[in-house]
C-alpha cells in the first residue's frame, strides 16, 4: 500500500525548511497579484452610460449604493432644524470673531445619539457666497483650521480663508488618532491602540465603519444646509461644497461620491492609488473596496459635478508593530501617483464632460496644502464669479479654557454607545435576515439553506471563482509508531498557494477496507505536530494520534494562523478585494478532502472536521462550504461570536486584544455561530466546552448553543445529531464525548475501545 519513504501514488516531497513559512509566503504573493489584477477586473462591476448627465448618474447609481453599503452608511439620519449651540454657564457659544464673520461652537444630530460637533463660521451682514463643509484631518482641531488656535500654518487654514471669502462654513471634528490603553471596564486584555481603531473594530463586525460614521455627520450637515440652513437666504440655489485634507480629504471624496447634493468637492493630501491600502491604519480597511473602487472609480461617481484634487503633503503617521494595534502608516501621495489616478478617473468618466475634474499641484506636490490656487479653483467651481479674498487678520479666540479632549471623549462615547446599541439589536437583524430559511421539513430546509450558503461563501467568507489546480500530491514519511505511519503532505491549490499537513494512516487497515477520516485542525500559532503529540503544546493531548490509534485515518492541516503579523497582514491584503483568510482556507480544505477521499483506504462517506480554538473557528466557516464533511466538532471556540468581537463590556472581547485580523465585516447582520451552525445542519454537529476555558463563559456558550439545539431538536427533529459536552477543564481537547460522537456518526463503533 505504501512505499518506504512516501505514500503510494504520490510524488516525493522535497521542499525543505519550514513548510508553513513557505505556505504563508506563497499566499502573500497570490493576494498581492490579485490586488494588482483588481484594477482591471473591477471594471466588470460598472455599466456607465455617457449619453447625458442624467443617464450617467443613473448608470452608476448601483455602484454608489454599494459604496455606501460597504462604508457602513446604513442608519437613518435624525432630522433637525438647526445646529445647537454648545455653551456653558461661563462660556457662550460664540467662540471667535474674524473680519466679516463670527465663529460659533455647535453640534448637530446625525444618527441615533451620535452628533456632529465642531464650528460654524457665519458671514456677518450678507448672504453667504456658498455653503461649505470643511473637514479637517483626524489630528487637526476645527479651531486650528479656523485660525483660532495654533497648529495649522496660516496659509492652510482653509476654513478661515473660505469664511473670509464670504462662505458659510461648518467644520466637523473627526475622532483623532491618539493612542491609549484599552481595556474592558470588567478586566480582560489590555493593549494600546488609537481612538479610531478602537471604534472601528466593533463597527466593522456590525456592518458599520469609522468612515461611514463621519460621513453621516457630513451628510447631516448637508441636510441642514439643503433645508433649514437656507430658510432665511435669498438665494435658495446656493451651492454646497466639501473640502478636506488628509483624513478630511478621504471623507470629502467619499461624501461627494455618495451624496449627489454636494456640488463640488476638494481633496488634498489624500488622492492616490489605493493598491497598498493594506498598509494604512486599520480603520481605513474597507471590505471589498478594491473589488469595485480605487480612488479613480470613487472620483468617477462625483462626475459630472466638479472635483478639485490637490497634490500636497499629507499627514505622516506610523503605528508601530508591538502595541497590540494593527501596524499601519500614512505617507504623502507621490505626485506621479496622483497624476496617474487623476488620469484614470478622467478616462473612466469619459470625455463628454472634460472640465469636471481639476488637478492642482501645490509646489510640485511639496507645497502647503489648501494653497491659494486650490481654494480659488474650488470657489470658482462653486460659483464662477467667486474670488478668494486676501487673508485678513486672525480671528480672535474668545474661550480661555479651550480643551478639545472633552469634545473628543464625547464623540468616542457616542459612537461606542451606538456600536453597543447595534450589538444589542443584532440578534433581531439576523433573525430578519434568516427568515427565508424553511424549517418545516428537512427537504425544504436543505433547499432554502442553499441561498444562505452561497451568501456566506460570496459575501462573508469571500470566494476566488477560479478553478483549483490539480492537487499534485507530494509526500514523505515523517513519523512511525507501532500503530500508525505519519506522512507530510503538500498539495497544490492555486498558483503559489499550497496546502500542507500530516496524514496518519493506521497500520492495521486490510487491503480493500475503507476507514473513516477525521481532519484535525489545530489553532493559533501551533502546527500539525502539536495535533499528533509530537510538538510542544499539550492542550491538544495528541488527539490526531489518539484517533489514529482508535482506527481512524486522520489528517492535520497546517492553517494560516502562524507567524503573528505575517499571517495577520494576509487578512489586511485579502479584505480590500472582498476576501478573508478563509477565502484560502476553504479551498485548501476542499483540496485536502477531495484528494484524501481518492485514497483506497478512505471512505468518502465518513469524513469529519474536528478543530480546537482557531481550529474551531475554522470548523464554523469551512464545514458550511465543504459538503464532503459529514460531521463537525467545534472545540474551545463556540460562543456568541458577534458579542466576543464587538462588545466593549465583556472582558473576553477581541476589541481589546492584539488579534486585529479576527474581525469579519457585517457578521452582526448576517451570521453569528448559531446561523453558521444552521449551514452545517442537518449534518451532525457537536460543541466541546471546558468550564474553565477563559476565552468566554459557560453562559455565553450556552446562550448561542441553545439556538442550535432548538434547530436540531425542535425544528428538524434530529436530536441525536446535535450535542454539547461540558467538562472540567480549560482551553483543551477533552476527547471523550467527542470521540464517541465521531464513532457513532462515522459508523466506526469498534473504534471506541481500541
Amino acid at each position: 500500500m505504501m512505499a518506504d519513504d512516501q505514500l503510494q501514488g504520490t510524488g516525493p516531497l522535497t521542499l525543505q525548511g519550514d513548510i508553513a513559512s513557505h505556505m504563508i509566503d506563497g499566499i502573500d504573493r497570490f493576494l498581492l497579484r490579485k490586488t494588482e489584477q483588481s484594477i482591471v477586473t473591477r471594471q466588470n462591476q460598472w455599466r456607465r452610460n455617457f449619453s447625458s448627465a442624467v443617464a450617467y448618474n443613473q448608470s452608476v447609481s448601483e455602484n454608489r449604493q454599494r459604496l455606501a453599503h460597504i462604508l457602513g452608511v446604513r442608519d437613518q439620519r435624525v432630522r433637525f432644524d438647526a445646529p445647537e449651540p454648545v455653551a456653558t454657564m461661563t462660556q457662550p457659544a460664540l467662540v471667535g470673531v474674524g473680519p466679516g464673520y463670527q465663529v460659533f461652537s455647535v453640534r448637530w444630530p446625525a444618527i441615533g445619539e451620535v452628533y456632529g460637533e465642531g464650528l460654524l463660521l457665519v458671514p456677518i451682514g450678507r448672504d453667504p457666497v456658498a455653503d461649505i463643509v470643511a473637514v479637517p484631518d483626524a489630528d487637526v482641531y476645527p479651531e486650528q483650521l479656523a485660525g483660532l488656535v495654533a497648529g495649522v500654518p496660516r496659509e492652510s487654514q482653509y476654513a478661515r480663508r473660505l469664511a473670509e471669502s464670504g462662505c458659510r462654513v461648518i467644520v466637523p471634528t473627526l475622532v483623532d488618532r491618539r493612542i491609549g490603553k484599552r481595556q474592558s471596564p470588567h478586566g480582560g486584555w489590555s493593549y494600546r491602540m488609537s481612538n479610531r481603531e478602537f471604534l472601528h473594530r466593533p463597527a466593522f463586525v456590525l456592518g458599520r465603519h469609522m468612515i461611514g460614521y463621519e460621513l453621516q455627520k457630513v451628510f447631516a450637515a448637508v441636510d441642514w444646509l439643503e433645508t433649514g440652513g437656507r430658510a432665511d437666504a435669498k438665494d435658495t440655489d446656493r451651492s454646497v461644497g466639501v473640502i478636506g485634507w488628509g483624513e478630511g480629504g478621504l471623507i470629502s471624496l467619499y461624501a461627494a461620491a455618495v451624496d449627489t447634493r454636494i456640488d463640488v468637492a476638494c481633496v488634498s493630501g489624500y488622492f492616490d492609488s489605493r493598491q497598498r491600502m493594506w498598509q494604512e491604519p486599520l480603520e481605513r480597511n474597507v471590505f471589498g473596496l478594491l473589488g469595485e473602487f480605487g480612488d479613480a472609480e470613487v472620483a468617477s461617481l462625483v462626475a459630472p459635478r466638479a472635483l478639485v484634487v490637490e497634490a500636497a503633503p499629507g499627514p505622516e503617521v506610523e503605528i508601530p508593530v508591538g502595541l497590540g494595534a494593527a501596524p499601519g502608516k500614512l505617507v504623502t501621495p507621490r505626485l506621479e501617483n496622483v497624476r496617474h489616478e487623476v488620469q484614470r478617473a478622467r478616462m473612466l468618466a469619459g470625455n463628454w464632460n472634460p472640465e469636471w475634474m481639476h488637478l492642482v499641484s501645490s509646489g510640485q506636490g511639496t507645497g502647503p496644502y489648501a494653497s491659494e490656487p486650490t481654494l480659488q479653483m474650488f470657489l470658482e467651481s462653486l460659483m464662477s464669479e467667486a474670488r478668494l479674498a486676501k487673508p485678513g487678520r486672525a480671528a480672535e479666540h474668545l474661550p480661555a479654557d479651550f480643551d478639545p479632549q472633552r469634545r473628543q471623549q464625547r464623540m468616542i462615547d457616542q459612537i461606542d454607545r451606538h456600536n453597543q446599541w447595534l450589538l444589542a439589536e443584532s440578534p433581531y437583524v439576523r433573525a430578519e435576515f434568516m427568515k427565508r430559511l424553511d424549517t418545516t421539513a428537512l427537504d425544504k430546509f436543505k433547499s432554502s439553506s442553499a441561498f444562505y450558503r452561497e451568501y456566506f461563501r460570496e459575501q462573508v467568507v469571500g470566494n476566488f471563482p477560479e478553478p483549483r489546480l490539480p492537487p499534485n500530491p507530494r509526500t514523505r514519511k515523517a513519523y512511525e509508531t507501532d500503530r500508525w505511519t505519519g506522512y507530510e503532505v503538500v498539495l497544490d491549490v492555486y498558483p503559489d498557494v499550497i496546502a500542507y499537513g500530516l496524514l496518519l494512516v493506521p497500520k492495521d487497515i486490510p487491503i480493500g477496507e475503507k476507514r473513516p477520516l477525521v481532519v484535525c485542525q489545530h489553532g493559533l500559532e501551533t502546527t500539525p505536530r502539536d495535533v499528533i503529540g509530537k510538538g510542544t503544546i499539550d492542550y491538544y493531548h495528541g488527539f490526531g494520534a489518539r484517533l489514529a490509534e482508535r482506527g481512524f485515518v486522520t489528517f492535520a492541516p497546517q492553517n494560516l494562523y502562524k507567524f503573528q503579523d505575517r499571517f495577520r497582514v494576509l487578512q489586511r491584503k485579502a479584505n480590500p478585494i472582498k476576501k478573508t483568510l478563509f477565502s484560502i482556507i476553504v479551498p485548501q480544505h476542499q483540496q485536502i478532502v477531495e484528494w484524501l477521499t481518492t485514497l483506497p483506504f478512505v471512505d468518502s462517506r465518513r469524513v469529519a472536521l474536528y478543530g480546537l480554538s482557531y481550529g474551531g473557528k475554522t470548523v464554523m466557516r469551512v464545514v458550511p462550504l465543504v459538503a464532503q464533511y459529514r460531521a463537525a466538532i467545534c472545540s474551545a471556540d463556540f460562543s456568541d461570536w458577534v458579542q466576543r468581537n464587538a462588545s466593549t463590556q465583556v472582558p473576553y472581547s477581541y476589541v481589546f486584544g492584539d488579534e486585529y485580523e479576527i474581525f469579519e465585516f457585517d457578521l452582526g447582520s448576517t451570521f453569528n455561530y448559531a446561523e453558521m451552525a444552521a449551514l452545517i445542519a442537518p449534518r451532525p454537529f457537536m460543541v466541546e466546552r471546558g468550564h474553565a476555558d477563559p476565552v468566554t463563559t459557560d453562559e455565553n456558550v450556552a446562550y448561542e448553543f441553545a439556538k442550535v439545539r432548538h434547530l436540531y431538536h425542535a425544528q428538524l427533529k434530529l436530536p441525536e445529531a446535535c450535542r454539547i459536552e461540558w467538562f472540567d477543564g480549560s482551553h483543551e481537547i477533552h476527547g471523550q464525548g467527542t470521540f464517541e460522537f465521531l464513532s457513532r456518526h462515522l459508523d466506526w463503533p469498534e473504534g471506541r475501545d481500541r
